[in-house]
């Protein structure tokens, strides 16, 4: 069995043990089990064998027994992040680049996009899912079990109360999201911890399954994003994470925002107990687990993703020498930003973030970017806090820093290496050209709950499309007739000359 990606709570730890000891070891050459275990917001420090004071002893074992990833990128925020794992693409790939889904929009990770577990049935694997999904469900087509799970019990929004399962986006659109497969999950409204929830339902899937086919199970806990209702990304210091002592926090493309914990437990593996330092990102699980599962990646999809598995195994050099953290066009611009202070390359005002070996450089707004010590520093006083705040300089966009000698974001370079600012910027304006539109639609008030039973879910119905444009037939046929008596005078061939402007970068 193999495990990979950021590891979550304590309590999937035994249900991991559990499974990987119940079945044994495959046969040799046979197609390997893959269980993927991603946490929601925890830090980077929120590991014991990163010096946190949380004691997570079971995934320090399972680590020290595997390889640990300690270069290994996500992105920010939820919805980024699912879909680059799933999709094996940047967001800018896949119109995902800005924010986040909301429960309201009519979006969801664009259906014409191939993702794992589709790839994995194509080689005979079971696929399910268990846990948040945050990849849209405005119709039904956009359903995990749309999307390749074999199975889906979870929740579809992006948080929500941990026990009662329930969400408001806003005052009176409120509703239930707890779903097993394509329905809500009404029988299990117990009160029961999400976490804990969750564990059962894996451990109910792998009881019931027969190990000689191969199995690929996504397991996406809740915690610990907020609200923080626990019972014992980067992660958000104001609602308990710590990325100490990385830069800035969840949302952000700050180190604290989007270097995560990550290791790999698999009695695959060839160098067990090792350290992983190589450039890793979430995107290059797809081409991984589909090429350990046997399968094959199409010839006409584009990835953005590698296949590392030799680097995690072996120790190999990673194939990967830069990573597009994002460019999102439509975010808050920053005031000072231009095309000048960009060298003419790359409009500044623009948030954007991108690693090329050992250099990342941001532009735009890159949001908060304080360095916030653990909770347990407190006892420091307020002003040690007050010294790990950034003091901006006027008019500031652009920043520049080696990662490797400089992995807290404390020096910045970008006056010292303008010939690297400038190869950098230059990167990005390459990859926009490669961007698709950003979807990112306004809300829409079908998606009320209260308009489907009380539950969040798929609202959009392509039989309602097709008929508003029939409804009032006679009436635009009376209108119709008047605009063209209307016209019976006028000069025909007259035109109105509309013109589009596409901006570069």
């Amino acid at each position: 069995m193999l495990a990979a990606g950021v590891l979550a709570g304590f309590s999937a730890l035994s249900l991991l043990a559990y499974g990987y000891l119940s079945w044994g070891g495959a046969e040799p050459g046979s197609q390997p089990h893959l269980v993927f275990i991603l946490a929601d917001d925890q830090g980077f420090r929120d590991v014991g064998y990163h010096g946190s004071e949380i004691r997570t002893p079971a995934l320090d074992r399972l680590a020290a027994e595997g390889v640990k990833l300690e270069n290994y990128y996500v992105q920010p925020m939820c919805t980024p992040s699912r879909s680059q794992l799933i999709t094996g693409k940047y967001q800018i790939h896949t119109g995902l680049q800005h924010s986040i889904i909301r429960p309201t929009q009519p979006n969801c990770l664009p259906l014409d996009n191939m993702t794992l577990p589709q790839k994995l049935k194509e080689v005979g694997y079971s696929t399910h899912m268990v846990g948040k999904w945050h990849l849209g469900f405005y119709r039904k087509e956009c359903m995990p079990t749309q999307r390749g799970f074999d199975s889906f019990f979870g929740s579809l929004l992006g948080s929500g109360d941990y026990y009662t399962h329930y969400k408001c986006d806003s005052p009176g659109i409120c509703g239930y999201d707890l779903y097993e497969n394509d329905n809500a999950a009404w029988d299990h409204d117990n009160g029961i911890y999400s976490t804990q929830m969750y564990t059962q339902k894996v451990q109910q899937i792998l009881e019931s399954h027969n190990p000689k086919k191969p199995i690929f199970l996504y397991i996406a806990y809740q915690a610990v994003h907020s609200p923080l209702q626990a019972p014992d990304n980067g992660g958000q210091p104001m609602a308990g994470g710590s990325n100490w002592p990385l830069r800035g926090s969840k949302g952000t493309y700050w180190e604290g925002g989007i270097r995560a914990v990550g290791f790999v437990h698999s009695p695959l593996l060839k160098n067990k107990g090792s350290v992983c330092k190589e450039l890793v990102h979430i995107t290059d699980w797809f081409p991984t687990l589909i090429t350990l599962a046997e399968g094959q990646i199409d010839e006409n999809i584009q990835l953005d993703g590698y296949d590392i598995w030799e680097t995690i195994s072996e120790g190999r050099r990673s194939p990967r020498v830069d990573i597009l953290h994002n460019i999102d066009p439509i975010y808050t611009k920053a005031k000072n930003g231009s095309w000048a202070a960009g060298f003419g390359i790359w409009n500044t005002a623009i948030q954007s973030a991108i690693r090329v070996n050992h250099w990342k450089l941001l532009t735009g707004n890159p949001g908060y970017s304080d360095w916030v010590p653990p909770q347990a520093f407190s006892n420091a006083g307020p002003n040690r806090w007050h010294n790990e705040r950034v003091s901006w300089s006027a008019g500031k966009t652009v920043w520049l820093f080696n990662i490797t000698a400089d992995p807290y974001e404390r020096v910045d370079l970008s006056g010292k290496y303008p010939e690297v600012v400038k190869y950098l910027l230059w990167r990005l304006s390459q990859f926009n050209k490669t961007a698709v539109p950003v979807r990112y639609p306004p809300k829409d008030p079908r998606s009320n709950p209260k308009l489907n039973g009380g539950v969040w879910g798929p609202w959009f119905k392509d039989d309602e499309k097709k008929k508003k444009p029939g409804k009032n037939k006679k009436g635009e046929n009376k209108q119709k007739k008047k605009k063209n008596k209307k016209k019976s005078n006028q000069k025909k061939g007259q035109s109105l000359n509309c013109r589009s402007w596409l901006a570069g970068g």
